[in-house]
């Protein structure tokens, strides 16, 4: 028995929709691998400022977000974005209305971010400066600062000065929150980052490993800030 018109014409969509599906999870795939390539090679050239051989995994995008009421936010800042780990799923979250900018002092990471996600604004400069660019959309303070940064590769004084701009930066009710890495935690960079941590907040909580992640990683989520600096 032959196939009727309307029977060959749902089997070649179905046929087609697989294609689709199949060329989606390709595209997905290889630009995964283009951009495991881009931090490894960030990584090999300056080491010390990337932090890391591999860009960080969806589940720990998850944990770093988890419990921020991203859409009511009035203002959501990302420094250290690098490749855009974070950056995708905070984009999901956010409210229409809510301002959202990112800081990223790798230009070649930044034009990625842009090239990324057109409708992102991406400044190419220091977090240091998280005030200034506040100032330009007339804003004083922010409700979450998300942090990528690989704050066990500074020295002391680059820590205290970037943490000084986020506890300037922050609302009274604002969250910071912060990643490192489990084999990390012995480096003298890292310890001294968590006693800053434990200087500059009251509350600190400390999420559960993330395994899925290379290297395993765990969030610092920060509030009631103890001082403006």
């Amino acid at each position: 028995m032959k196939d009727s018109s309307s029977t060959r014409r749902r089997r070649d969509e179905s046929r087609g929709k697989d294609r689709g599906k199949g060329s989606w999870l390709l595209r997905e795939l290889e630009d995964d691998l283009k951009e495991r390539i881009k931090f490894f090679r960030a990584f090999m050239k300056e080491p010390a400022r990337v932090g890391s051989v591999s860009p960080s995994s969806r589940s720990l995008a998850r944990a770093m977000i988890h419990g921020l009421a991203l859409k009511s936010a009035d203002t959501v800042i990302e420094i250290g974005p690098g490749t855009g780990a974070f950056t995708g799923l905070i984009l999901k979250r956010i409210g229409n209305d809510t301002t959202f900018f990112t800081l990223e002092l790798n230009a070649s990471y930044a034009r990625s971010l842009q090239r990324r996600f057109p409708e992102l604004i991406v400044y190419n400069d220091s977090a240091e400066k998280l005030s200034e660019y506040l100032a330009q959309h007339r804003k004083q303070v922010a409700k979450y600062i998300i942090s990528g940064l690989p704050w066990a590769t500074f020295d002391a004084a680059l820590q205290q000065r970037i943490m000084n701009a986020v506890l300037h930066a922050l609302a009274p009710d604002g969250v910071f929150t912060s990643f490192a890495y489990v084999h990390a935690l012995w480096m003298p960079a890292a310890r001294k980052f968590r006693r800053r941590l434990e200087a500059s907040f009251s509350h600190i909580e400390l999420s559960p490993v993330v395994w899925k992640n290379l290297p395993p990683a765990f969030v610092y989520r920060c509030s009631r800030a103890r001082h403006k600096p």
